[in-house]
């Protein structure tokens, strides 16, 4: 049957009908037509008179006295172009908006600054969150009224956007005092919730208790859903959630069975399903439905990023007999062939990677959510043939009435292959994928994201290792260049004045452009040029990665108090009561502080900083009462402090280099223990030249064997084991170490 109708891209998305939208006709002063957001740009020609969020729209506001519409959305965001046809592109509605209110449009990837705010006041207010989020302010920046999709016409328990701007512009103009009243309650609330989720960073870090992990796991347990994944529909992938069960399952004890289990259903679920494009192996946002049959059909890099580390990480683990490591393997291999092929800006993403694909197709002008994707047995037919049309029809649950459209359905094999099935597939595939590519396709938004480009770093670089892809890490490194290159100012002094050094959020064509980077930005990115140093043993990473865990401490916990963001936007900071915020909860992607605690751990083992291991120490003190009661939001706190109680571990890899070097680097590269951290001498000779030469302190006073032959010392704390020379003798070591079989990292 057609999919269930979803009121507004739900927190974090959405699932909706299939719509038909025109194209609008051009309006006067709107201002988005040289935004380089294409979020923006998508609303260029509305009648409506958006404003791009900054001073000069909150100033006009207060020059008008009326109060400020504002309308947070995303390129790839279906409800937010149906909104925008039905009540943007309307001329009465328009005209109304126009003349009562300022009208502000955001997008939320370029400024989550903005839009984590006003998120957490439309929750307070409405109890719902998603996008498009519709929020009504005070010209200071104040959140009084708020909702997220509203329709052209009144429906049951829902408005309509013009009752509802009538009835805004009512309350301004008669109950004056009680909306700003409210509005600063509202504020002082939020800051109330913010400190009590305050990071105090000059605390003396609490031991972190090892039951922890082993609670949550019980947790994560009872909300186990038979068909993969946790808790009900509509289901997004739990890739933080999933890399703490990977990693508990490679420490033995009472719950890593537990732990290797779930991981394997979820990850073979969401394989085998819709969710995972089976043509060209990319992951959509997440499922409509709990058996992950029906997907939500934008494909966001943020989700395949930490997908293919993720399924590549289940590979270094062994996998289980339910979801075996070669079939992961193919996963991850075609969701990280994909990342680079289709968001790729310039030649093996040397320009980045952008940062999404949109959930519709734009035919004749119209919207069709999923159309590109969308097949029906008279198509399958009509592509394979008489015989192997009807077959891939019935393996792919594919029936002559839609799941998604009326004669539309996605691929949805819903379990594996046995070996005759998997021959009709291998050789049904391809033909499939070219006669898709002649359809017309969803745009892609270009914006290159700086954190989410770090995530992608990570990945490319772990897959590349633990699968044998030398073009995926030639990937991460190229990325990690555009990183350096685009994304960060150094902050070298001009015209005699110090400078400051910063990462930019966004880039367009390019050129980096708008606010600075938030903390999710310098920790995905330290994060992703921590991983990538690790494969390749180039210096440049490390230092990259030392230099952006530095600013992001003096940015983001000066006055010893973790935050988000650094003030870029008074109006943010009014409408969170004057405390900057913190949300240490995972959504799409992990926290910024959870995120933040990670990198910090991963360079403390490599740098033998205090002052780092302090700081995710104390980001870490968050996970006490968070793991037993909402282990789903913290899985990446959860995954650092397993790393952390398993030391982590301390690789360093020293001696000329060449095949027996290279072998050992594999094998720790392939091991699963919870963030390991390796370090490789970077000179071909393993010797050094000068104290310049060696800025890894992992790697000071490490030397080849005595008779010249490359060696790995296996510390904990920078106090090391007798160094080996042998897979064999670092597998015993491994194990003694772990607890854990003999793991030389062999496939």
């Amino acid at each position: 049957m057609p999919r269930p109708m979803v009121m507004a891209e739900q927190q974090p998305a959405d699932a909706g009908p299939t719509a038909g939208r025109p194209s609008a006709e051009p309006g006067s002063f709107n201002a988005l037509g040289s935004e380089p957001s294409a979020y923006l740009r998508q609303h260029a020609h509305n009648p409506v008179h958006w404003q791009p969020f900054g001073d000069d729209a909150f100033a006009l506001a207060e020059a008008r006295d009326v109060p400020v519409f504002l309308s947070i959305g995303y390129a790839a965001c279906h409800w937010c172009h149906v909104m925008a046809h039905e009540s943007f592109e309307d001329q009465a509605t328009a005209d109304y908006l126009n003349a009562h209110f300022v009208a502000i449009k955001v997008d939320r990837e370029e400024r989550p600054d903005v839009d984590s705010v006003y998120m957490a006041a439309t929750q307070a207010i409405s109890g719902e969150g998603g996008w498009p989020m519709s929020v009504f302010l005070t010209p200071e920046g104040l959140a009084f009224h708020a909702g997220t999709y509203f329709p052209p016409a009144p429906m049951p328990g829902r408005p309509s956007f013009l009752q509802v701007l009538e009835a805004v512009r009512e309350a301004w103009l008669e109950r004056r005092d009680a909306v700003e009243q409210n509005a600063h309650g509202l504020a002082a609330g939020m800051a109330d919730a913010q400190a009590g989720a305050a990071v105090v960073l000059d605390a003396v870090p609490q031991a972190l208790d090892a039951a922890l992990p082993a609670e949550a796991v019980r947790v994560l347990g009872r909300s186990e859903d038979p068909d993969g994944g946790f808790g009900r529909a509509p289901k997004f992938p739990p890739s933080t959630v999933l890399e703490f069960l990977i990693r508990h399952a490679a420490v033995p004890s009472g719950t890593s069975d537990a732990a290797r289990d779930m991981a394997g259903r979820t990850l073979a679920a969401m394989a085998r399903s819709a969710l995972r494009d089976q043509l060209d192996g990319g992951f959509a946002r997440y499922s409509v439905t709990g058996d992950w049959s029906v997907p939500h059909f934008e494909k966001m890099l943020y989700d395949n990023a930490q997908l293919v580390r993720v399924y590549a990480h289940w590979v270094r683990l062994g996998g289980d007999a339910v979801f075996p490591a070669e079939e992961a393997a193919a996963v991850a291999r075609e969701a990280a062939a994909w990342m680079i092929g289709a968001l790729g800006l310039g030649g093996v993403a040397e320009g980045g990677l952008a940062s999404s694909l949109d959930a519709d197709t734009v035919m004749d002008g119209v919207h069709h959510e999923g159309a590109t994707y969308l097949w029906n047995p008279v198509q399958l037919v009509a592509a394979l043939g008489p015989e192997d049309g009807p077959a891939v029809a019935r393996l792919m649950n594919v029936a002559p009435r839609g799941t998604v459209s009326e004669d539309g359905s996605p691929l949805h094999p819903g379990r594996g292959f046995n070996a005759e099935e998997a021959r009709l597939w291998q050789r049904s595939r391809p033909v499939l994928l070219a006669e898709r590519a002649l359809r017309t396709q969803p745009e892609r938004d270009d914006k290159v994201v700086a954190g989410w480009n770090g995530l992608a770093v990570a990945a490319l670089a772990d897959a590349g290792a633990i699968l044998d892809e030398p073009r995926f890490i030639e990937a991460a490194e190229n990325i990690a260049g555009y990183l350096q290159r685009v994304h960060w100012d150094a902050g070298e002094p001009r015209d005699g004045e110090p400078g400051r050094a910063r990462l930019a959020r966004v880039s367009h064509d390019g050129t980096a452009r708008g606010i600075g980077g938030l903390l999710e930005d310098y920790a995905f990115c330290a994060d992703g040029l921590l991983a990538l140093y690790a494969v390749t043993g180039r210096v440049r990473w490390y230092t990259f990665a030392q230099e952006l865990l530095a600013e992001a401490a003096d940015r983001f916990a000066a006055g010893g108090r973790l935050t988000d963001s650094a003030g870029e936007s008074g109006q943010v900071l009014r409408a969170s009561g004057e405390l900057p915020a913190l949300d240490p909860f995972d959504n799409a992607a992990p926290s910024g502080a959870a995120a933040f605690a990670g990198a910090l751990l991963t360079s403390s083992a490599y740098s033998g900083s205090h002052d780092q291991r302090a700081m995710a120490g104390n980001i870490l003190n968050l996970l006490p009462p968070i793991a037993s009661r909402a282990p789903r939001v913290a899985g990446w706190l959860l995954a650092t402090g397993q790393a952390a109680l398993a030391g982590p571990l301390e690789a360093a890899v020293a001696g000329p280099d060449g095949p027996a070097r290279r072998e050992l680097h594999l094998a720790l590269l392939r091991s699963p223990s919870p963030g390991m951290v390796v370090a490789v001498q970077e000179n071909p000779d393993g010797g050094r030249q000068g104290p310049e030469q060696e800025p890894v302190a992992l790697l000071e006073h490490r030397g080849a064997a005595s008779d010249g032959s490359p060696q790995v010392y296996l510390c904990r704390g920078m106090v090391c084991q007798r160094p080996v020379t042998s897979p064999a003798e670092l597998g015993e070591q491994l194990a003694a170490l772990t607890g854990s079989r003999a793991d030389t990292g062999e496939r």
